[in-house]
């Protein structure tokens, strides 16, 4: 991510600077970000993720989000583009316009090598602040390896870890298995 050399702008500018721009941008607190492209292994990994957990929760009131819905964290002041953003039960938006998301149920990111400290770090620490979100994965892209957050209470998270491709994480808030074979599929091995 690379910082633009844009004024500091309100959110009412940002969303309308944001909804007539042709690339993405993220908001912290009045600041712009643009976003860059992801590879090849980035986005297979998050069509595979996508797919199922979709083809699991579509039909239990849960919606699937991909990369383009824009996610508003309003009490920090703050609009990004999580990979993968699920809810369950109604979807709830910004304002009528239906493109800025608020109560995620997961948040999903895969990790790319300008944006692993970002992901893990400041963004990680925004994301905890949701009241709605009960779970976060961060998934690798070099290697199968997911990171698992579970709000255990307010304040509280529990992490585990998978790191085989034999291996599976129970995503308990939305009732869905990732297996990381599935997760992982059509990605060459290194090493």
């Amino acid at each position: 991510m690379t910082v633009p050399t844009y004024t500091k702008m309100s959110v009412a500018e940002y969303l309308s600077f944001e909804r007539s721009s042709e690339t993405k941008h993220e908001y912290i607190a009045g600041h712009i970000l643009a976003m860059s492209g992801a590879s090849a292994a980035h986005n297979v990994i998050t069509v595979n993720t996508l797919a199922v957990i979709h083809s699991q929760v579509s039909q239990r009131g849960c919606t699937v989000f991909p990369s383009d819905m824009r996610l508003g964290i309003v009490q920090q002041n703050i609009y990004v583009y999580p990979d993968i953003t699920v809810v369950c039960g109604d979807v709830e938006f910004s304002d009528t316009e239906q493109d800025t998301l608020l109560n995620p149920t997961i948040i999903i990111e895969v990790l790319s090598p300008s944006t692993e400290n970002y992901d893990r770090g400041k963004k990680s620490h925004y994301y905890r602040a949701i009241p709605t979100l009960q779970e976060y994965l961060l998934i690798a892209q070099d290697e199968p390896y997911i990171e698992h957050f579970v709000r255990y209470s307010a304040h509280q998270w529990l992490f585990s870890e998978v790191t085989a491709a034999q291996e599976s994480i129970h995503l308990a808030s939305i009732d869905c298995t990732l297996q990381l074979k599935d997760i992982y599929n059509k990605i060459p091995r290194r090493g």
